[in-house]
């Protein structure tokens, strides 16, 4: 609310990526962060065409673009049920000055990885499944020892990235591919641009994108770095919605009747895509084949889910910042993978769009009789700001406690509303912030809920009565197995294309 004074915004403009540091590290780091954030783009190629069945009309139109790479990957023929990983590499050997300034990077030469997706096709080749693996997971690296996961590739290359996958996820990856970031606008331009929609505002001076809520058609280097900005108040798991936001709208456009029938922008789309790809050599003489099995594959077919996290915030042994998995969550929703079960079930009437709806995520309780309000944003993936509405001393601080132990991320010290007479504790959102919202509301019961539209996130006014916490279950996915051991904080939840996809 306008006025209202705060210790702290809680909107920290690229998380870790940008600020705090004197001006020669802050622009080596903005140079780094540039690179870092471009590399996730460019994944999202690499989703659309095995997303897509567009290559088949083209037989003999990859062979000569895509190169291979020896990633100790299994020998198998491309059918059955299968695990690729996907990789996205930030190469700039052969950028023109003109390239580096346009895309604010610097000049540094050689490659980097930040992003990694693992992409599930079912056996009968009718869904697709991808699942983002956070850059700043804490993992185990197979003879390294503890890092981030983004660190496997630059210490073992694609072999190492793939082992790392495999021991972290437990499944079998059988396929890798590996995406040039850089390609990614001449995806998106060969498309003629993506449509988004953003339910907060978005101003991120490093990337100089500037967006009010509201939809947009993005041409390729405003879609890179609306893919790619951290300055919203979630950061890193706000700008994985995104990546799937926008991978879906050009998987919808893929398959569109304006791609398919216009020989010219079916061609285009080709070249842009497979000339950034690199594959292993068995995906590399049957891509095309595998790819030829999805041509039914619509976006009702292609889900997307993000691993479950239960710290946000770790701080590691190095001093590093980094994100730790909910390895119960986790591991339930990789086993589902492994055993070719969907993770979510396609609605009838698709949401408006991803800013107005919740995750779907497939229950046992779900049929026309479950109930309309019940729970679909886990804690875990909620960002709060807390504000004082009252003259007692430390409630802000007390409620933020309570906040963090029901799992959710509070990033930043409680601070003091203008007026201080509230009465009642309020939750105040933006408007395509219902659901997460309504879970926040569960956790103080008796808080009024309040939508606002001058809000940039989801804020808790502590009032005098109505600000106890407590923890709140959010409903478990289909085929989870029963056990006596507690819910998991952060339930996986998953989302078709059709549901990601923006709605003029």
């Amino acid at each position: 609310m306008p006025g209202d004074h705060e210790e702290d915004s809680g909107v920290r403009v690229g998380g870790d990526g940008y600020g705090g540091v004197r001006l020669t590290a802050q622009r080596a780091r903005r140079r780094r962060t540039s690179l870092r954030s471009l590399v996730i783009s460019g994944s999202l190629s690499g989703v659309v065409l095995i997303g897509s069945g567009v290559a088949w009309l083209a037989p003999n139109y990859a062979l000569n673009r895509i190169r291979s790479v020896d990633a100790g990957t299994s020998e198998t023929e491309s059918t059955g049920a299968m695990n690729i990983l996907l990789v996205g590499v930030d190469k700039r050997d052969n950028l023109t000055r003109r390239q580096q300034n346009q895309l604010h990077l610097g000049r540094d030469v050689g490659q980097r990885t930040d992003t990694m997706m693992v992409i599930h096709l079912s056996e009968d080749h009718r869904r697709v499944t991808v699942v983002s693996l956070p850059r700043d997971t804490w993992t185990t690296i197979p003879g390294k020892g503890e890092h981030k996961i983004n660190s496997a590739y630059q210490f073992g290359g694609a072999k190492l990235a793939v082992k790392t996958v495999e021991q972290a996820t437990g499944l079998r990856v059988n396929h890798y591919i590996e995406v040039n970031v850089l390609g990614f606008i001449d995806v998106v331009e060969s498309l003629g641009g993506v449509t988004v929609c953003t339910p907060v505002a978005i101003d991120d001076p490093k990337t100089k994108l500037n967006l009010q809520p509201g939809t947009y058609t993005l041409d390729g280097v405003n879609a890179l770095a609306y893919a790619r900005t951290r300055a919203t108040a979630r950061s890193d798991l706000d700008r994985i919605d995104r990546q799937q936001q926008v991978i879906s709208a050009l998987l919808g456009k893929a398959l569109s009747g304006g791609t398919l029938a216009n020989p010219a922008r079916l061609a285009g789309f080709l070249d842009s895509t497979f000339k950034t790809l690199t594959v292993d050599a068995a995906l590399q003489k049957n891509l095309l084949g595998m790819v030829n099995q999805f041509r039914t594959v619509s976006t009702d077919d292609v889900s997307f889910a993000t691993v479950p996290l239960a710290d946000v915030n770790y701080h590691t042994p190095t001093g590093e910042s980094a994100v730790l998995w909910d390895k119960t969550a986790a591991r339930d929703l990789f086993r589902r993978i492994d055993a070719d079960q969907p993770l979510v079930k396609p609605s009838a009437s698709p949401s408006g769009s991803p800013a107005a709806s919740a995750s779907a995520v497939a229950s046992p309780a779900s049929s026309p009789s479950a109930s309309p309000t019940a729970l679909t944003i886990p804690p875990g993936r909620i960002s709060v700001k807390v504000l004082n509405g009252t003259l007692i001393t430390g409630l802000g601080a007390t409620t933020k406690a309570g906040l963090v132990e029901a799992g959710f991320m509070v990033p930043s010290p409680p601070g003091d509303t203008t007026r201080r007479d509230f009465a009642t504790t309020v939750i105040r959102y933006p408007p395509g912030r219902e659901d997460s919202a309504r879970t926040v509301a569960a956790a103080i019961p008796g808080a009024e809920l309040r939508e606002q539209p001058d809000v940039a996130g989801i804020e808790v006014v502590v009032g005098q009565k109505n600000h106890d916490v407590k923890k709140v279950k959010v409903a478990a996915p289909e085929g989870a197995a029963a056990s006596a051991s507690p819910a998991p904080q952060a339930t996986p939840s998953a989302r078709t294309a059709t549901q990601n996809i923006c709605k003029k």
